[in-house]
C-alpha cells in the first residue's frame, strides 16, 4: 500500500506515519475515518470559523486559528478581528470533503467549531453545558451529573442530545431557534447549569476554580459567545484517538466512552447520522430562565477576580 495517494484532488502523504504516541493508529487511519464521516461531520462545521488542533511529527499538539500561508486558495475562510491578540485571523471554513481532507493531511485531529455561523456570529445555534469529571473520577459520575442537566432541561420546557466529548466528560447540546441572541444563551446557560447543580449539590458543582469543585463533577457554562466546542465525531488527540459519539438519553448510563474511537467510530455509525437523529427540535428559551441567568456573574470574570483576592490574602499573610 503507496505511503500517498490522492482523493478529491488532495495529495494525501506519508499515510503509514504514527499519527502520535499512544494514538494506536496511523495518518491514513485519520485520513480514512474523516473522510468515512465526512457527511456527518462537514455540516457541523460549513460556514464556522473552525480552529483545528494538529499534531506534528516530535512536536506537541497545538491548537491552529489563522491559516498558514501556504493553504490552497480552494480553502475558503473568513477574517475575524480577535480581541484577545488585537488582530485579524483568517480562520477556515470547512464547507466540503475537499477541505476537510487537506486539514486530515495538516495532521489535524480535532476539529472544533464555534456555536454561531460566521455570518450570524451573534446568533448561536446552541447553548452547551461541558462536564468534566473529578480527577480521576469516574465516568458514571459525569453521567449521573448529565441527568442532573436533563431533569433541569425537563423543568423548563426544554431538550437536549449528549455525546462524549471524546476525552473524559460528555456534552450537552440544546438547539436554539436562531433568534437567541448571544448574552442571553449565554445567560440562560449559567442558569441552566446553576439549577442543575442545585438537584444534587453533592455531586455537581458550577465552581469555576478547581481546587474550589471537592471532588465534584464541573457543570461548565462558559461554552458560550466565541467558544468552540470539540463537534461530534471529532477525533481527539488522547490515548487510542478516541472520539466525541452521540449517544441516545437511554443509552447513557451503559455507553463506554473508550469503545468510540477512529478504528470502531465508523461502522458504528455505518449509513447513520445518530447526533441529526438524536438532536431535539429548538424551543425558545423561557423568559424567567435567561432572567434568572443575567443575575449570575460569568464564571471565567468571576474566578478571575476572585483568584487577585487570594492572591493578594497570600501575599498579606507573609
Amino acid at each position: 500500500m503507496s505511503a500517498e495517494e490522492e482523493r478529491d484532488g488532495v495529495r494525501l502523504t506519508n499515510l503509514d506515519q504514527p499519527l502520535f504516541d499512544g494514538a494506536e493508529a496511523t495518518k491514513r487511519d485519520l485520513v480514512d475515518y474523516l473522510d468515512a464521516v465526512a457527511d456527518r461531520l462537514v455540516p457541523q462545521l460549513a460556514g464556522r470559523p473552525l480552529s483545528v488542533i494538529r499534531v506534528l511529527r516530535g512536536q506537541k499538539p497545538f491548537m491552529q486559528k489563522n491559516l498558514p500561508k501556504y493553504t490552497p486558495p480552494w480553502v475558503r475562510r473568513v477574517t475575524v478581528w480577535a480581541e484577545t491578540s488585537q488582530r485579524e485571523v483568517s480562520y477556515a471554513l470547512c464547507d466540503d470533503r475537499r477541505t476537510l481532507l487537506w486539514f486530515a493531511n495538516q495532521r489535524a485531529v480535532e476539529y472544533h467549531p464555534p456555536l454561531a455561523l460566521a455570518a450570524d456570529p451573534g446568533l448561536p445555534a446552541h447553548l452547551v453545558i461541558d462536564l468534566d469529571p473529578p480527577e480521576g473520577g469516574p465516568f458514571s459520575a459525569v453521567v449521573g451529573a448529565a441527568h442532573l442537566v436533563r431533569r433541569a432541561l425537563d423543568g423548563c420546557g426544554l431538550e437536549g442530545a449528549v455525546k462524549t466529548s471524546g476525552s473524559k466528560g460528555v456534552h450537552v447540546f440544546v438547539p436554539l431557534d436562531g433568534r437567541t441572541a448571544a448574552d442571553d444563551a449565554a445567560a440562560a446557560t449559567r442558569a441552566l447549569a446553576a439549577r442543575a447543580e442545585r438537584l444534587d449539590p453533592a455531586l455537581a458543582t458550577t465552581a469555576f476554580i478547581r481546587e474550589d469543585r471537592a471532588g465534584k463533577v464541573f457543570l461548565d457554562s462558559t461554552r458560550a459567545g466565541g467558544a468552540t466546542v470539540a463537534a461530534a465525531y471529532s477525533p481527539r488527540i488522547r490515548p487510542g484517538t478516541p472520539v466525541s459519539f452521540p449517544v441516545p438519553w437511554d443509552d447513557l448510563d451503559g455507553a463506554d466512552p473508550h469503545a468510540f474511537t477512529i478504528r470502531t467510530a465508523a461502522r458504528l455509525l455505518a449509513d447513520r447520522d445518530p447526533w441529526a437523529e438524536l438532536m431535539p427540535a429548538a424551543r425558545p428559551l423561557p423568559a424567567d430562565l435567561v432572567e434568572e441567568g443575567h443575575t449570575i456573574p460569568i464564571a471565567r470574570v468571576q474566578a478571575m477576580h476572585e483568584g487577585k483576592r487570594r492572591a493578594r490574602a497570600r501575599r498579606a499573610q507573609g
